[in-house]
């Protein structure tokens, strides 16, 4: 798959394809999710490979999901603040809940998108990875996570140690309340997670970085 997305001969639309297909395998729907319903028409070959490649580089590849190609667009915004990977947001502005948009997908669809920090409590030492934020199940597609169900709710970051990394993980479900809600929030496990509730393969991926407020600017 890598090297899928690093060869210029194959189309855009040769991936969102793949995708598709994958999906419809994993989740056995009765209809088939088209093409140019899984991206905006905007979304291009090259910035899905830098969307794999910013979460490569910052650990999110490893340390919380495994290599997967994102399928789905979505949209974070702390108040007018919009999320990108590896930016840098105060602890001040993550006070609230974000708002997350979800399109490129059909409503019949619903989601599950969970929040986590796998650098609880130091980026040093994160023997809590990962500690669970925010999870909001049974969301439609085309719509934002607020028409979602939250079972497990909102907790602002407050990072006390170093530098931490605060990820975005949405998946499709393979229907409506069929997810578990987890035990506890620290030693949360977004893989195990995902296999329990037969979730798959993320569908899109986001996070930001904090620290405390004057922290120094750098992990430890």
């Amino acid at each position: 798959m890598v090297s899928i997305l690093n060869h210029s001969s194959f189309s855009l639309s040769l991936i969102l394809s793949l995708c598709s297909y994958l999906l419809s395998l994993h989740l056995h729907l009765p209809f088939s999710i088209s093409t140019s319903s899984l991206l905006s028409r905007h979304t291009s070959m090259d910035a899905i490979g830098r969307t794999v490649e910013a979460l490569r580089v910052g650990g999110i590849i490893g340390d919380v999901i495994d290599f997967f190609t994102p399928c789905i667009a979505m949209k974070v915004t702390y108040s007018s603040t919009d999320v990108g990977n590896g930016y840098e947001l105060s602890p001040a502005t993550l006070q609230g809940k974000p708002r997350v948009l979800i399109s490129g997908c059909d409503m019949r669809d619903t989601f599950t998108l969970i929040m986590t920090d796998p650098d609880a409590p130091s980026p040093s030492n994160p023997n809590l990875r990962e500690h669970l934020h925010w999870m909001v199940t049974d969301i439609p597609g085309d719509t934002a996570a607020s028409f979602g169900t939250e079972i497990v709710s909102y907790e602002a970051p407050r990072p006390n140690i170093g530098i931490h990394r605060f990820v975005f993980v949405l998946f499709m479900q393979r229907g409506r309340q069929t997810i578990i809600p987890p035990d506890s929030r620290d030693r949360f496990s977004t893989r195990k997670f995902s296999q329990e509730n037969d979730l798959g393969s993320p569908v899109a991926v986001l996070y930001f970085n904090a620290r405390r407020e004057n922290a120094p600017r750098r992990r430890r």
